[in-house]
């Protein structure tokens, strides 16, 4: 728990985009595969040309390795977003960029469910596998039948 420093503390709202935020701790599993999810289901961003607000569910899921986020930290940096200017596909892209930078998951995927604006909802996608491993190999597999 000494790696934890947001937990059991007064909590502080970044208002911008912090991946500083961010924490993980020793996963005590690392010898199975595991999913865990997250949902978001009031992430907030904003567009990047007229600064509108975008709402949207941001779903994670990931297979760990050593490392797992810490849901605390986690909610803080998804929540430092809401002052952010990013289009709906490069959130998710940043998102899933931070945590394989933060943890190195066997595999992580992202979901942005975005709500219409102007009549239109996006729903951007992403996924990584490990390179060189069954995850790879699993995270084509995911992306190329992905339902959307």
């Amino acid at each position: 728990m000494e790696q934890l420093s947001l937990l059991g503390n007064k909590t502080e709202y970044k208002q911008d985009y912090a991946p500083e935020v961010l924490e993980a701790f020793d996963n005590k599993h690392p010898e199975n595969d595991y999913w865990v999810r997250f949902n978001c289901p009031e992430f907030t961003s904003l567009c990047p040309i007229t600064g509108q607000p975008d709402f949207a569910e941001i779903r994670i899921s990931y297979l760990p390795d050593v490392k797992m986020v810490e849901s605390k930290s986690l909610k803080l940096y998804l929540f430092s977003f809401r002052n952010h200017g990013a289009f709906h596909e490069d959130c998710v892209n940043i998102i899933m960029k931070d945590l394989i930078k933060l943890m190195n998951p066997k595999y992580i995927e992202v979901t942005g469910i975005f709500t219409p604006r102007g009549g239109i909802s996006i729903y951007p996608y992403v996924n990584y596998g490990r390179q060189g491993t069954k995850y790879q190999q699993m995270a084509e597999y995911r992306l190329m039948n992905r339902e959307l």
